[in-house]
């Protein structure tokens, strides 16, 4: 069994210092892997990166990432991609990594993903430039995301690690006038054509928990303002089946859920998971 704590949509600054970590401390006890979905910082500044690694580095499990739109706004994402591996944070973009966790070998393959829409309403490659570079961001990084899938198709549990989402379904909450801006069907293509047993990504602050790709792939949305807990945690076997997600007792809400709302406050500890696929 691996137990995978995710989360993503932190947004750390100087004013979230010390937020997160005491809920974080004994993680170790609880899970195996720590999955951070995107949008660790506010804006994209190394000063935001460095804390991101105060609170979220040397838990005592592997920790991966990719990076959000919010770690792009101060066009230094690579300074915060450098400070998080640093800190001990993989990052990947089009990549992937290989973890011996408990016996059995964990695939993890990553990237930000973009938007452009789902089946029925969705942005395709025709008229502007402007419109041909918006789809073919998202087609590049899909393949991207492809190739690292297939890079890790003989690990024992594969999972997909992104920031946008690949289905509609974990976007049900949002306004539907800004799905396209939220995630992509090219990303739920590239799952399904090359094999994942879980899909785990953020973005969708008003979303939900729970969806699943055409081809049948689980898909969580780890965004922490849907969680409104320190973080999920999800549970899958060797024999590439999804079988349990955790979740802590039902918590009271966080202080702050808004679409770009600062970190919020914890509220409570994890403890045992109860199976609720």
């Amino acid at each position: 069994m691996i137990r995978i704590a995710a989360v993503g949509d932190v947004h750390a600054g100087d004013d979230s210092r010390g937020m997160l970590r005491p809920h974080l401390d004994r993680l170790a006890d609880h899970a195996d892997l720590l999955l951070l979905a995107g949008d660790l910082t506010k804006r994209g500044r190394p000063a935001e990166a460095r804390v991101v690694v105060d609170e979220l580095g040397g838990l005592g499990v592997p920790t991966v990432a990719v990076l959000g739109n919010h770690d792009y706004e101060c066009d230094r994402a690579e300074e915060v991609a450098a400070i998080l591996e640093a800190g001990g944070v993989r990052v990947l973009e089009g990549s992937s990594a290989m973890l011996e966790i408990e016996g059995l070998v964990v695939g993890v393959a990553g990237t930000k993903g973009f938007g452009g829409g789902f089946a029925g309403a969705c942005c395709t490659a025709f008229g502007e430039p402007e419109t041909k570079a918006f789809i073919g961001h998202t087609e590049a990084l899909a393949a991207g995301l492809e190739s690292a899938l297939h890079a890790i198709e003989r690990a024992d549990v594969r999972v997909a690690l992104l920031h946008y989402s690949p289905v509609a379904d974990t976007l049900m909450g949002e306004r539907l006038e800004i799905h396209p801006f939220l995630g992509s069907y090219l990303l739920a293509e590239a799952v399904d054509r090359a094999g994942a047993d879980l899909v785990v990504h953020g973005h969708a602050h008003a979303g939900s928990e729970k969806g699943v790709t055409p081809g049948g792939v689980p898909v969580r949305n780890v965004a922490q303002p849907v969680l409104r807990r320190a973080y999920a945690l999800l549970c899958l076997d060797g024999r590439r089946r999804a079988v349990g997600s955790g979740a802590p007792p039902p918590r009271p809400p966080w202080g702050a859920t808004g679409a770009h709302g600062h970190l919020p406050t914890p509220v409570g500890r994890h403890t045992r998971p109860h199976a609720s696929w």
